[in-house]
């Protein structure tokens, strides 16, 4: 046999055996992903609590807070409305500025990046929070977008809030790798893919004038060492603490935005121009 043949030969055999050993490890993924979703289910329904309204109302002249996203956005997982994330950031927030806080929640449960625009075409055209939070990114990993897909969504939707007059705090993509339901190795995999979501989403944020807060690195680790306090029933979705811990994840940046706060801690990361509208 000559030696192009005996190259062609083996350069074959092994695109086969590559070919073959991908079709299995994607076969195992099928198979991990549909024992995950049994073994989550859905206890918690798919309506969060409604926790729209002014949080303490006495405090007076109310700071406009506006919520975007997908469930934790939402506050799925909390059973009563002062336990979302909503909730919960409108009362720290109150506490800290001595203002009342009018919340509005636009996110939806099962949202991904590209529905965004949707969210906030459902706003009147005069609307203009003082401040927007969102956090998204799961389902984008969960039903494989691409990142750049993903992440160019997150940054028109930003865009469109500073457009309004909006300040802006992105929580970026949860770690994945949480989830102590799935099981390896997709638990690995669906790390390393939120995590670089995550690392897109940031640039992006920062790039079109918003406030991105690493939730892996900042609140990550609590969900990491205590799952059992930290994630609700349907072990997916954070608990009341869950909430609690991420709020305060994610208040420094809201009151850098609101010009409250000269600086911000680790993990978070301030926009590349000036985050008052102009």
């Amino acid at each position: 046999m000559s030696r192009t043949r005996t190259i062609l030969t083996v350069t074959a055999a092994v695109a086969t055996g590559a070919a073959a050993s991908t079709y299995g490890a994607r076969e195992l993924l099928h198979r991990q992903a549909a024992i995950a979703r049994r073994l989550i289910g859905k206890p918690l329904g798919e309506t969060p609590p409604d926790a729209d309204r002014v949080w303490k109302r006495s405090y007076g002249d109310p700071v406009d807070l506006l919520m975007v996203g997908d469930s934790i956005a939402a506050g799925l997982g909390a059973e009563r409305r002062k336990d979302t994330l909503g909730g919960r950031l409108a009362k720290g927030l109150a506490q800290r500025t001595g203002r009342a806080v009018r919340l509005r929640t636009v996110a939806v449960v099962g949202s991904e990046s590209s529905m965004l625009a949707g969210q906030l075409a459902t706003l009147p055209d005069h609307y203009a929070p003082d401040v927007a939070v969102v956090v998204v990114g799961g389902n984008d990993v969960t039903h494989r977008v691409p990142v750049a897909d993903a992440a160019r969504a997150l940054e028109e939707a930003v865009t469109a809030l500073r457009e309004r007059g909006a300040a802006v705090v992105v929580g970026t993509c949860p770690d994945l790798g949480a989830l102590r339901p799935v099981p390896q190795p997709l638990r690995s995999l669906g790390s390393r893919a939120s995590r670089q979501l995550a690392a897109a989403q940031a640039l992006a944020t920062v790039r079109a004038g918003g406030h991105a807060v690493s939730l892996a690195r900042v609140v990550g680790p609590f969900f990491i060492t205590n799952p059992d306090e930290m994630f609700s029933l349907d072990r997916f979705h954070p608990s009341a603490l869950g909430y609690r811990r991420t709020a305060s994840a994610l208040l420094p940046s809201v009151l850098t935005a609101l010009g409250l706060r000269d600086d911000v801690p680790f993990g978070h990361h301030a926009p590349e121009r000036d985050p008052q509208v102009g």
